[in-house]
């Protein structure tokens, strides 16, 4: 038994030295202090330079929101000048029109003043045509400047092509009308020609 004790106390001891090489293959090698400082400063740089990118990603989304927000705003520009030149178009093309036809109105008015001198049916027929061209215009949304004799003089609607002193009349009254004026909604067609007084 003592021999047993013995061998087994030496298996032990090889054991233990066969397993002490290995063990020093499995721990981590020792590093110098040099190693050490070189991968805390490559450890800081990497940290740097995420800092930097994130920094810049910042930067880069912002400016894209800046962007964002300058063409939506152009946008909304373009949206509500394109409004405006639409319906403005519209307003121009209607006034074009009547340009057109008010001549045809004015003559067709002193037609019947003429007629109504001379012959009755002339008269009827051509009032007729006056009321349906009138029914065009009204159709456009164009209607006659409203304008008699004693009325206030205004600028934005009548064009003075005359003067006279009138006691009858007031300061800047319209004595004489010689031309009807049209207008669409506060757009003048055209301004009405009057004679004023004082």
């Amino acid at each position: 038994m003592k021999k047993s004790a013995k061998d087994d106390a030496e298996n032990i001891k090889k054991k233990n030295a066969e397993a002490a090489p290995e063990a020093d293959e499995n721990l981590p090698e020792c590093k110098d202090s040099e190693n050490v400082s070189e991968e805390k400063a490559s450890g800081d740089k990497k940290a740097k330079e995420k800092a930097k990118d994130d920094n810049d990603a910042g930067r880069e989304l912002s400016d894209m929101k800046d962007r964002y927000m300058r063409l939506l705003a152009e946008y909304d520009n373009f949206r509500k000048r394109t409004v405006k030149e639409r319906d403005s178009l519209y307003s121009d093309a209607v006034i074009e029109v009547a340009k057109e036809w008010l001549p045809v109105i004015d003559n067709v008015e002193r037609a019947i003043a003429y007629a109504a001198d001379n012959d009755q049916k002339i008269s009827e027929g051509m009032e007729k045509i006056l009321k349906q061209a009138q029914e065009v215009l009204a159709k456009l949304g164009i209607e006659e400047i409203l304008c008699e004799r004693g009325s206030l003089f205004d600028p934005n609607y009548h064009a003075a092509v005359a003067h006279i002193e009138d006691d009858e009349l007031g300061e800047q009254a319209v004595s004489q009308i010689f031309l009807k004026g049209y207008r669409i909604g506060e757009r003048v067609i055209r301004h009405s020609l009057v004679q004023t007084a004082n």
